[in-house]
């Protein structure tokens, strides 16, 4: 940190962002404030639409729990731009808040869950495979949104074609991608990476039960949380990971963390689900260190700053 910050506000103050509904964080993120304090850092649960707030008092922004950005995508990364030392930096909340970034990760190579588009002037029709498929906005956090269809049945053809038309109509972006049955039983792994002296370091990684049972009902409200529990990472998932990470603009030694969801395909082989730069929950309470290697990171990006775009 700068001898001006140290010299003008004593403890470096640090804004965990969330949204007005979690205006005192999720239960989880209030764990590093305990740490952060310990390093002698004070942390303030702050609401990122709040006008009130003057983003120049804080030496560090880091994103938490804004959920309700997808709503207003475009005012949340228009604001991500005004905010100083922002974690993770801006340009990457504008590339990460869309979807869209995982036909990009597949061309770099990265193995991704096969994904069509559907945008906001396009007719579409279900897929003549008659397998499950996923279908849900290009824009979306909690699996808000989301449904699960099972396409040999009549019915769910008619809600999954309803369900676009509603993104459709709401001039959203849909992502339809084939159901990974691998979830049902192996779970999906998420691996957590935490930023450090040599860079993002892989800090632990959890396992989340399924979530979808079904066709979207149209509310697009928040899903309740899966079930999670901790998990060892496999050397192929870590190799699926770090082949992401190497694929983010700008680079990976920018970003405070990054989480990394994985399912196995049909082959069994781990496949990206989505790469989580924005806002992800961190699970840390799943990992007996994982609080205070966060409040390392953070105190990292204080000491060493790495500049935004």
């Amino acid at each position: 940190m700068t001898d001006h910050h140290q010299s003008t506000r004593g403890k470096p103050r640090v804004a965990l962002i969330t949204c007005a509904e979690l205006a005192d964080l999720h239960e989880d993120d209030r764990l590093v404030v305990a740490p952060l304090a310990a390093r002698g850092i004070v942390a303030e649960s702050v609401v990122w639409d709040d006008p009130a707030i003057d983003w120049a008092r804080y030496d560090l922004a880091v994103l938490r729990s804004p959920w309700d950005y997808m709503f207003r995508r475009d005012e949340f990364v228009a604001w991500a731009a005004r905010v100083p030392r922002l974690l993770n930096p801006a340009d990457v909340v504008r590339w990460n808040t869309d979807k869209r970034y995982l036909d990009e990760l597949s061309a770099a190579g990265v193995p991704t869950v096969p994904t069509s588009w559907v945008l906001p002037v396009e007719p579409w029709q279900p897929p003549a495979d008659r397998g499950e498929y996923v279908i849900k906005p290009a824009v979306s956090a909690g699996s808000r949104g989301t449904g699960r269809y099972d396409l040999a049945d009549p019915a769910h053809r008619d809600l999954a074609v309803a369900h676009v038309r509603r993104l459709v109509l709401a001039g959203r972006v849909t992502m339809v991608q084939p159901y990974l049955t691998a979830v049902d039983t192996v779970g999906e792994t998420a691996l957590l990476f935490l930023a450090g002296p040599a860079g993002l370091t892989f800090s632990h990684a959890i396992r989340k039960g399924p979530m979808l049972t079904g066709p979207e009902q149209g509310d697009d409200v928040l899903n309740g949380a899966e079930e999670t529990t901790a998990r060892t990472a496999q050397p192929a998932q870590l190799a699926v990971a770090a082949q992401a990470l190497a694929a983010v603009p700008g680079g990976p030694e920018r970003l405070l963390y990054a989480r990394v969801d994985l399912i196995p395909g049909p082959d069994g082989n781990p496949v990206l689900v989505e790469l989580e730069l924005t806002e992800p929950s961190l699970f840390l309470a799943h990992a007996a260190h994982a609080p205070t290697r966060l409040a390392d990171a953070i105190l990292t990006h204080l000491s060493h700053p790495t500049p935004s775009r």
